[in-house]
């Protein structure tokens, strides 16, 4: 089968699209034949040697969130069949992952009628990590709660997950996405000079919590530390008076400086949930282009100017 993948760790030029055996599913895993394979941040933190020290041997696979057919079944799998659409997380520490013909699957759940296989793609890292923060953060119904870079693609899903909770919502966003914000139902404040003012101004009082979903713009090194630290979590602390009603889900080093929670510890167990709220149109992440395998080298350096428009998906 055509694979992406990378035997030394390094920029995405590392990575190349290669003829490999296809992946037998363990125990409690599917396989899947891809049509679609959504591309994170992550991605190239793990190419660049991310987690190196935790994983198995190079070479190693792209890819951690998919969407396609069940191809076939691990030992003790049940309640999934052969020919069903899925969509979810990848395993990623093997010699492939998700971009790829074929892949495994530790999670999923099924793609609901009228939802595209690149639609479902786009889904299952960011609707996981938004969700996981929210609760993490322990907002509640008829709390006010600011979703800072609520352009990016946890920021859209945690503004969705939020205003379908019965929270009020203030997004911070540039001009791209403030449109589409606005529309489902969130206050959006302009990024830059003022900001704070403008968030103040919408909230007309303080702000219960605040989310911060933007990102560091600085290199994630092998400790998951990124520098530099700072951005916008002291803007955040103001609004909210207290660091710990501000949580992030990408600067850890401010935060552990200036006392913000964070948010690691990845939980799947939400996917049938993700699946319902996306067929009844409450969940969605704007896909803003899509590439072919052979594409990645340009997929990846839209993806690495933090201005991708969006999520970027690799089709089948």
């Amino acid at each position: 089968m055509k694979a992406l993948q990378f035997d030394r760790f390094g920029s995405p030029d590392v990575i190349v699209l290669r003829d490999v055996p296809q992946p037998q599913p363990g125990p409690g895993q599917i396989r899947i034949a891809v049509r679609a394979c959504g591309l994170t941040p992550a991605d190239w933190h793990v190419v660049d040697g991310l987690l190196a020290d935790h994983l198995p041997p190079l070479p190693r696979g792209l890819g951690l969130e998919v969407a396609g057919t069940v191809d076939a079944l691990g030992e003790g799998v049940t309640g999934v069949r052969i020919g069903d659409r899925v969509f979810g997380p990848t395993t990623f520490h093997g010699p492939t992952a998700g971009a790829a013909e074929y892949a495994l699957m530790p999670a999923w759940a099924r793609i609901p009628e009228g939802v595209t296989a690149e639609q479902a793609a786009a889904l299952p890292m960011a609707a996981e990590t938004a969700w996981r923060a929210l609760d993490d953060l322990g907002v509640q119904p008829g709390e006010l709660l600011l979703v800072h870079g609520a352009g990016t693609t946890v920021g859209e899903a945690a503004v969705r997950f939020a205003l379908h909770r019965g929270i009020r919502v203030i997004a911070t966003a540039g001009p791209t996405r403030a449109a589409a914000l606005d529309e489902i139902g969130a206050q959006v404040a302009a990024y830059g000079e003022g900001m704070a003012e403008r968030v103040s101004a919408l909230a007309g009082g303080r702000v219960d919590r605040a989310l911060d979903t933007a990102p560091t713009g600085g290199r994630i090194d092998r400790a998951n530390q990124p520098s530099p630290a700072g951005g916008s979590l002291p803007t955040l602390i103001e609004l909210t008076g207290d660091p710990d009603r501000v949580l992030t889900v990408s600067d850890f080093a401010a935060a552990a400086e200036l006392g913000v929670r964070t948010t690691t510890e990845i939980r799947y167990e939400q996917m049938d949930e993700f699946a319902r709220l996306a067929g009844e149109g409450i969940l969605a992440v704007t896909v803003a282009r899509t590439y072919t395998l052979d594409q990645i080298q340009e997929a990846a350096e839209l993806s690495q100017s933090r201005r991708p428009g969006g999520k970027l998906i690799l089709v089948l």
